[in-house]
């Protein structure tokens, strides 16, 4: 009697044991939305989708005919800006690629004397330009190519999906966090928008107050009239009167 009584003792404990196992797991597996799935996925979309600022390379290519020496309206306003873009953006000298070749050697020097004095004209130093001599991939059209480095701002990529958006039992599922392509779109079109890249890591300098504007104002405090401007005929233009 008493060996079967220790017996049952031992298989109720046995039984204890394994529920108690049981219901710990039950409990951890509820437990999806924990510190470490928050760190392994970001919520905030500038921390999955950063934007970044580095040297890039903005090229034009001139391309030469063996025809025709020099340049066409079009190619000259292309120079034309490429040099002004120069002047605000570039980090480094120009470079200009000319393509070797018998055939094209009369027109290429033609087209390169022309390109060099666009430059000069837009303020280009002539010691930041360098010349150089390659051979085109595809001779049936050669080009000159003009190239300089600048600060670009990207993003990206975009469209990568590296989980589930159903439910596939991970813990992405249950913890409500925005799926991970969101806001990558933005976050390259702002990078594409923007003025300077410099913008996005540190302010400009203030520019100086107007000092004309800002004597009107304060004269007109001090005389306790309305500093704001007047604008008299600013509507005069709409074409209907209602909401008047």
């Amino acid at each position: 009697m008493t060996s079967s009584r220790a017996a049952g003792r031992r298989s109720r404990a046995v039984l204890c044991a394994i529920a108690a196992a049981g219901l710990a797991a039950m409990l951890g597996g509820c437990n999806t939305t924990g510190d470490d799935f928050a760190s392994d996925y970001p919520r905030d979309y500038r921390v999955r989708h950063p934007i970044t600022v580095h040297e890039g390379v903005r090229t034009v290519e001139v391309f030469v005919s063996r025809n025709r020496g020099g340049l066409s309206p079009a190619q000259r306003a292309d120079v034309l800006a490429f040099a002004q873009n120069w002047r605000k953006q570039g980090t480094s000298g120009i470079i200009i690629d000319v393509p070797g070749g018998h055939a094209i050697r009369m027109a290429a020097s033609d087209s390169l004397r022309e390109i060099q004095s666009i430059l000069g004209a837009s303020g280009v130093p002539g010691n930041g330009v360098r010349v150089r001599r390659y051979t085109p991939a595809d001779p049936g059209l050669p080009s000159i190519k003009l190239s300089y480095t600048k600060m670009v701002a990207n993003a990206g990529p975009c469209g990568e999906w590296p989980a589930d958006l159903g439910l596939s039992g991970g813990a992405a599922d249950f913890g409500n966090y925005p799926y991970w392509n969101l806001g990558c779109a933005s976050q390259r079109n702002l990078a594409s928008m923007v003025d300077d890249p410099a913008d996005l890591i540190q302010p400009r300098g203030e520019a100086p107050a107007y000092e004309a504007r800002r004597s009107v104002a304060l004269d007109k405090y001090r005389k306790g009239e309305n500093p704001s401007g007047t604008y008299p005929n600013y509507d005069k233009g709409k074409i209907s009167d209602l909401g008047k």
